[in-house]
């Protein structure tokens, strides 16, 4: 299975970068993962709904440029569907069973995501009701994917 998780900004937290490489590294016997970055949007504090919109719009291109017409899509987003660690497990082991071998998850930037992503999106996904810094996502994402890798191999995992 290829998975990419597509993020708006980048990363720059020490602490979240150690934790991202240790679970891309324990992900690596399981898949091929990969991250892709693309540009936020530059914008001020105080922005009119209007100015929302077109913030979202940018950021929402640069994630759909990444994105192939063969590639199944989850979008993070609140209003989502949310899932228990096993329930998810289940959704990743269908799509690999039924041939979609290309999934990408996509984190959207503090904004959120453009109405083209959440369009093109096949699903979305909700961690919470809370709202979380889309950077902390990330290793949030990779860490349930890992716990759904090992429930589906019946392999052990702290609860």
């Amino acid at each position: 299975m290829n998975i990419s998780i597509i993020a708006v900004g980048k990363l720059k937290e020490k602490y979240l970068k150690q934790g991202i490489e240790e679970y891309l590294k324990r992900l690596s016997s399981y898949a091929k993962i990969e991250i892709i970055e693309v540009a936020d949007e530059k914008a001020p504090e105080q922005l009119s709904l209007q100015e929302m919109e077109q913030v979202k719009q940018k950021e929402g291109e640069r994630i759909l440029a990444k994105i192939t017409d063969d590639t199944y899509v989850i979008a993070l987003a609140i209003e989502g569907t949310m899932l228990s660690s096993e329930q998810f497990a289940e959704k990743l082991d269908k799509l690999a069973v039924y041939g979609k071998s290309k999934v990408a998850f996509i984190i959207g930037g503090s904004l959120g995501l453009s109405k083209e992503v959440m369009k093109r999106a096949n699903e979305s996904l909700s961690f919470s009701k809370m709202t979380f810094p889309h950077q902390l996502m990330r290793l949030v994402l990779l860490e349930q994917i890992y716990r759904a890798f090992r429930i589906n191999r019946g392999e052990p995992y702290h609860k």
